[in-house]
């Protein structure tokens, strides 16, 4: 009982002290508020000296602020897109025959129909302020062909062992705006002026070749298709001549030539060599007729006992004309492997080989809804290549083959319900033709791929 009574009392003790230091604690802010207000009144009516020029400097100052507060947002947003089909393929070669390996549908059987991904992307771009932007490129980019069930080995750079899908680093870089009047450095993995660069809001192109297509999600640029660069690790000035209208520019660049590969230390591409990137690009006629003229050179082996050096170098131009009814490409390449293949007939001797390959897409408005694209591509690996002679392959450029012409064709409609949603039924069509005579050993008749596809394509952010 006496310790109930004692801690009732306690209890009470500390509640009259709480409510007492509560009344000292606001009798005090009052105190202290009122002499503020008395002070703040006291200044207010307290005359002081102004200089005039001091008043305008103020004033300027104040609109100065209020302007930077307003007149820049920064850039910071997720951003994504998607393409793929329901593909049927009518007809391909046997799996045992190596044609079309830089296709998607290369080995893939005869019959086969599936659901399949293309390109997946997931970026985020990120202006750290006026001067500097970060972006970030996530990509899956599986083929159709994904390997036998059962299997260890990785298909593709997109496919894990267990033929799953997953993302790879694309482009990580961080851009200088205005270096110099009109002019950006960019430096880390981004894309390359060979077609696939362009972006809006800089200094950099945005009537490339890709982009003026503008059906990836159907098929890439010829360039592409035969493996040339998208992206790279390296560094690069990309500009305009003219920063008010940007009309005309340039890209200049140099990389590892090594894309998102992580190479070792004794490649020639990680070690010794780069590859060096020049464009020129220019709008005309109001922005209906766009052009472009790109370079690239690249050393990507040192000589050996039996293969001098090697390297390869391309020269491309692009065309297009743009308008509503109808808008047409053109575009053209003409690629040098130095010591690219051994002549096996001839002693065994090395030889340049010389790729050349013409491109011509055709695309328009049916309705406001309804849009048509056709495109045609032609491909010979080799010009100099003697029928009657057998070849062996040294560069290291992608999946490069001699032996195999190519004829491309693809057509189709353009469902756009709404903004950045397509549906796409086409077909795409691959010939293959053997440059080797039909009387020398190892000749592979002319063949074919046909596919019949719906494609969907979807982006979202931006």
């Amino acid at each position: 009982m006496f310790t109930k009574i004692l801690s009732a009392g306690m209890l009470m003790s500390l509640t009259l002290v709480g409510f007492t230091a509560s009344a000292q604690s606001n009798s005090m802010t009052d105190n202290s508020a009122a002499a503020n207000v008395a002070a703040k009144s006291h200044a207010d009516f307290t005359p002081t000296e102004v200089k005039p020029d001091q008043a305008a400097t103020t004033t300027t100052a104040a609109a100065k602020t209020a302007a930077e507060d307003t007149s820049w947002k920064p850039q910071r947003r997720v951003w994504g897109y998607s393409f793929g089909d329901f593909y049927y393929d009518g007809h391909s070669p046997a799996v045992s025959v190596a044609q079309g390996k830089e296709s998607n549908y290369y080995q893939v059987p005869t019959y086969r129909n599936a659901f399949q991904f293309r390109r997946l992307y997931l970026g985020y771009d990120y202006e750290i302020t006026k001067k500097f932007k970060a972006e970030l490129l996530l990509a899956s980019e599986p083929t159709a062909n994904v390997g036998v069930n059962g299997t260890t080995s990785i298909q593709n750079s997109d496919n894990l062992v267990d033929n799953k899908m997953a993302f790879y680093i694309k482009n990580f870089n961080l851009r200088a705006r205005d270096i110099w009047a009109g002019t950006d450095f960019v430096i880390g993995e981004m894309s390359t002026p060979g077609f696939a660069l362009n972006e809006p809001g800089t200094n950099a192109p945005t009537s490339l070749s890709e982009a003026t297509w503008g059906y990836r999600s159907i098929e890439r640029t010829i360039t592409d298709f035969h493996k040339n660069n998208s992206y790279d690790v390296g560094a690069a000035l990309q500009g305009t001549f003219d920063p008010a209208t940007k009309n005309f520019g340039y890209v200049l660049m140099v990389s590892n030539n090594t894309q998102a590969s992580l190479l070792n230390a004794s490649s020639a591409n990680t070690g010794f060599y780069k590859i060096f990137y020049g464009d020129l690009w220019g709008k005309f006629a109001d922005n209906h007729l766009y052009a472009d003229i790109y370079f690239h050179s690249a050393h990507t082996s040192p000589a050996a006992a039996a293969v001098g050096g090697q390297s390869n170098t391309m020269y491309k131009a692009f065309v297009a004309y743009l308008s509503k009814p109808i808008s047409v490409g053109v575009e053209a390449y003409t690629q040098s492997f130095e010591n690219g293949v051994t002549n096996k007939t001839a002693a065994n001797v090395a030889q340049n080989a010389t790729a050349q390959g013409l491109s011509i897409w055709v695309k328009g408005a049916v309705s406001k809804t309804w849009n048509y694209f056709a495109k045609y591509d032609t491909y010979n690996p080799d010009t100099d290549f003697i029928g009657a002679d057998s070849y062996g392959v040294n560069t290291n450029y992608g999946s490069y083959d001699p032996y195999t012409k190519e004829h491309f064709f693809t057509a189709g409609l353009d469902y756009n319900p709404t903004k950045n949603v397509h549906f796409m039924p086409n077909v795409w069509f691959i010939q293959y033709l053997d440059n080797q005579s039909s009387t020398v050993s190892g000749y592979v008749p002319n063949n074919h791929t046909i596919v019949y596809r719906m494609t969907f394509f979807f982006t979202f952010g931006k």
